[in-house]
């Protein structure tokens, strides 16, 4: 083989090792782009499918308990059954909240109106009906965070709103048919805000078109600040307005001056 001869063998060698390494790089950025890719998916899928998997798993859980305690009044797919329970589909996961939750529901029967009583479920319970009527009809959810507002504006909101009914001092007073506006004493940020969302028994609904998200929560700081706050007068007999007061003192007042004759004309 003459010397140019092999010198061009020798060139040919070099250019297809060079295009073999070429291949191999671009190979080697791809499989690293793919790994990079990959690596940026696994850190952020996860979390959503975590949330999807949560949230599947309540809403089974939600169904298995509606099947055990809430079927017979409110029928097989949550449409109600006539003279027992109305439908479900579009209360939301809010009214369930509220009912649930101040052990309203399961209701013992039919009455006028029905009251507090202790809960039959739990929180996680309670979370886990929500999820399941809120998937298969949709409807007012009650949002995330903090659920108190301006103490001030809700003072105002509650005077307007909502003290016709349950009385300034929120302790709640008596309708018509033997129907009365509860005590809030008792109710938890989220009763209170799920009840203005829907508008449970008596109460009037108060979509966000009445009151705001903020205006609601503006409301919920003033009525559970109303629970803490002391009596700057000393007894506040429940805060329940000054006429019941004005009764209470004239009726203690009289008694005392009563005896008081009595004691002084017995002396005399």
């Amino acid at each position: 083989m003459t010397a140019s001869a092999a010198a061009k063998m020798g060139g040919r060698i070099r250019k297809r090792a060079g295009q073999r390494a070429g291949r191999a790089g671009r190979l080697a950025v791809l499989v690293l782009a793919l790994g990079l890719f990959g690596s940026a998916y696994a850190a952020f899928a996860p979390s959503g499918q975590a949330e999807d998997t949560t949230s599947s798993i309540a809403v089974r859980e939600g169904q298995k308990l509606y099947n055990e305690s809430c079927i017979t009044c409110h029928g097989r797919n949550a449409q109600g059954v006539q003279d027992r329970g109305p439908s479900l589909i579009g209360v939301g996961s809010a009214s369930v909240d509220f009912q649930v939750s101040t052990g309203r529901m399961p209701a013992a029967r039919q009455e006028a109106q029905v009251s507090r009583k202790q809960p039959a479920f739990n929180d996680e319970q309670t979370d886990q009906l929500a999820a399941y009527i809120q998937s298969i009809g949709g409807g007012p959810q009650i949002p995330d965070g903090d659920l108190r507002g301006d103490e001030a504006l809700g003072g105002e909101l509650f005077r307007v709103n909502c003290s016709s009914c349950h009385a300034f001092s929120s302790n709640g007073g008596a309708l018509s048919s033997g129907k009365y506006a509860p005590s809030m004493k008792e109710s938890t940020d989220k009763q209170l805000y799920a009840a203005m969302l829907t508008g449970p028994q008596n109460m009037p609904v108060f979509g966000d078109n009445q009151l705001s998200p903020d205006e609601k929560k503006a409301i919920i700081a003033y009525v559970q600040t109303q629970k803490s706050d002391a009596d700057p007068g000393g007894w506040g007999i429940g805060r329940t307005g000054p006429v019941p007061e004005m009764v209470i003192i004239f009726a203690v007042g009289i008694v005392v001056c009563l005896f008081g004759a009595l004691w002084i004309a017995g002396k005399s």
